[in-house]
């Protein structure tokens, strides 16, 4: 096993098929379930808001720890309804990592705001705190209205810091934990405020995905808002249904944004397995790194630290010469993927707030070297040796 004997040399194996991601085989294995689910839904009839949607809502209050789960749409829904819901309107001003999907970014922009780009860590590739704070400084008249920090990768942020640069600023903060599902903040933020608390449940809203590819995924787009504040809960649960309270009462404008209840009953099933998907993800995770250390590739290859609290929605690494290395993989037979090659900073769409390269560097510079490797829960260590040998294969024979 490669955990107790270290690094397994393959050469001599012909090429294995692993794809990034691998959601035939999750299906697979829980397929009578999710195909019983489904069934009573068709039917009952029941397609739009049935009980399966309140069911979920009503498990993923208990399973976070909140007093409101809003099914939505998609995770850019939620961010979208989340900063309606908060006033975020026309020329105000929201600090966004330039390091992330384009939706956090997105969602500011369509509701007429302005995204501020902040950098990022360099080792945990979520926003930059200090900077962040730097850029508040500097916000003499008060324009900034929000921040959303991102849980990327499935790394939680600093939650306390943030909640006290907003409590210092008076800021909303809208957590985008649409990587980070079950993603445990207490190690980051000991305080007793925040500790034993999961990603998405601190800020005035959380926002979640569940895009397939997501750590717990539906078989389409879903997302969901989590809140502890009734009144924003009650704002946004209107705001999905075209603002309509009762129906065909209407406020204000809102949004067509529900939940499926096909997707909702899918993640109802998946939801039992959650623990046990995060915890064989932090566990491939743990077995890459051995890999990549035993193999002496660590001066070449720089890895993601396992921290307590990642979910390893993705894992990635940072090498040279990153196009050519994933052509190689594709010959071996490996999937992998790039997130994310350019910066929402640097983006076209956003080139009239005018940001310049080298601006944000660290995350400029990140574009041009992340790499995501497979990080199935059922990767086997086999798999993940043949892996990192196809690596070390490249990296020596590009010298």
């Amino acid at each position: 096993m490669l955990l107790a004997e270290g690094f397994i040399p393959l050469r001599l194996v012909s090429n294995m098929n692993i794809p990034m991601l691998n959601l035939i085989d999750q299906y697979q294995q829980i397929n009578e379930e999710i195909n019983t689910v489904i069934q009573q839904v068709l039917t009952s009839g029941a397609y739009i808001n049935g009980p399966a949607v309140r069911q979920f809502e009503e498990n993923m209050e208990k399973y976070l720890g909140v007093k409101h789960a809003i099914g939505v749409a998609s995770g850019s829904d939620a961010l979208l309804l989340s900063l309606h819901a908060l006033g975020i309107g026309k020329g105000d001003r929201v600090i966004v990592p330039t390091f992330t999907f384009f939706a956090t970014a997105g969602a500011v922009s369509r509701m007429s705001g302005v995204p501020v780009f902040a950098d990022i860590d360099q080792k945990t590739y979520n926003m930059d705190l200090d900077q962040v704070e730097n850029i508040l400084e500097k916000d003499r008249n008060k324009e900034i209205k929000a921040i959303i920090p991102v849980h990327l990768f499935g790394l939680p942020v600093d939650m306390k810091r943030v909640m006290d640069l907003a409590d210092k600023y008076g800021l909303f903060v809208i957590e985008d934990a649409c990587q980070a599902i079950n993603a445990d903040i207490c190690s980051s933020s000991p305080d007793p405020d925040h500790g034993n608390q999961k990603a998405g449940t601190i800020g005035d809203t959380g926002c979640f995905s569940f895009f397939p590819s997501k750590n717990l995924g539906c078989f389409g787009d879903g997302g969901m808002i989590v809140s502890n504040d009734d009144d924003l809960a009650a704002d946004i649960g209107i705001l999905r249904v075209h603002g309509s309270r009762p129906k065909y009462y209407h406020s204000v404008v809102g949004y067509n944004s529900r939940l499926d209840t096909i997707q909702a009953a899918v993640l109802n099933v998946k939801l039992k397995y959650l623990q046990e998907w995060t915890d064989k993800r932090r566990n491939v995770a743990a077995v890459y790194n051995k890999a990549f250390q035993a193999a002496e590739l660590l001066d070449k290859v720089k890895c993601p630290e396992v921290l307590d609290g990642h979910v390893f929605h993705q894992y990635v690494i940072e090498v040279e010469n990153r196009n050519s290395l994933i052509e190689y993989l594709n010959q071996k037979g490996i999937g992998s993927a790039i997130y994310y090659p350019v910066p929402l900073h640097l983006q076209e769409c956003f080139k009239e707030l005018g940001y310049q390269k080298g601006d944000l560097p660290i995350a400029e510079n990140a574009c041009q070297r992340v790499l995501a490797l497979p990080i199935d829960p059922d990767l086997s260590e086999d798999a993940i040796a043949y892996l990192v040998d196809s690596i070390k294969q490249f990296i020596v024979s590009s010298k």
